[in-house]
């Protein structure tokens, strides 16, 4: 008896668990982001320090809820050592988080390259994309009019997918739920092509 009243209370109360690559180049933010992410929506969680923030080698995984659902993320390394690694989390990712550094001139060509090869992988094929304009709270830095065109360019490859462009700080919090939020909606709508994880 206990076992099926066990069994029924863990089918009410379960929840859809989605996974989520956090991709772009190395010093985007990536893990700045998923920390102000569980800050933002795991109550009474207090996120890293920002300044004792390093660069990810290997990968950073987080858990938040959010309407319902349960998001698993996987913040990749964005080192070009690294990059090699992230294909092999593509057919497990129910959607791409793909952070751009607004303030690095430098190095945008770099990271539009590194997307075109990302978003180009059939394991990706449909994935809701969220391109998140990083570091906003900086003075001078590109904005989502200035950045959105060069990432547009690979509109052929973005395709018909969920695709949202919006400018963020991941350091203030700024515009963190939005993007969540749009996330868990678009990955909701593409569930049907790529389910829930099931957890036994």
């Amino acid at each position: 008896m206990y076992t099926l009243l066990n069994g029924f209370y863990k089918y009410l109360t379960q929840k859809d668990e989605y996974c989520v690559v956090i991709l772009g180049l190395d010093n985007a933010g990536k893990t700045t982001y998923l920390e102000a992410a569980k800050t933002k929506f795991t109550k009474n969680y207090k996120g890293m320090n920002p300044a004792k923030i390093t660069t990810t080698v290997g990968l950073n995984i987080g858990t938040i809820d959010v309407q319902g659902v349960k998001l698993n993320f996987w913040d990749l390394g964005g080192q070009q050592e690294l990059q090699s690694l992230w294909d092999k989390y593509y057919q497990e990712s129910h959607a791409v988080i793909y952070v751009i550094d607004s303030n690095d001139r430098d190095r945008m060509e770099e990271s539009k390259i590194i997307f075109d090869k990302m978003i180009k992988n059939d394991l990706l094929s449909g994935v809701p994309l969220l391109i998140l304009a990083n570091k906003q709270d900086l003075p001078d830095v590109m904005g989502v009019r200035e950045i959105k065109p060069v990432f547009q360019q690979a509109g052929t490859l973005i395709g018909r997918r969920d695709c949202l462009t919006i400018a963020v700080s991941a350091l203030t919090g700024e515009a963190i739920d939005e993007g969540i939020k749009w996330l868990v909606e678009a990955i909701k709508r593409h569930s049907i092509v790529r389910p829930p994880r099931i957890n036994d």
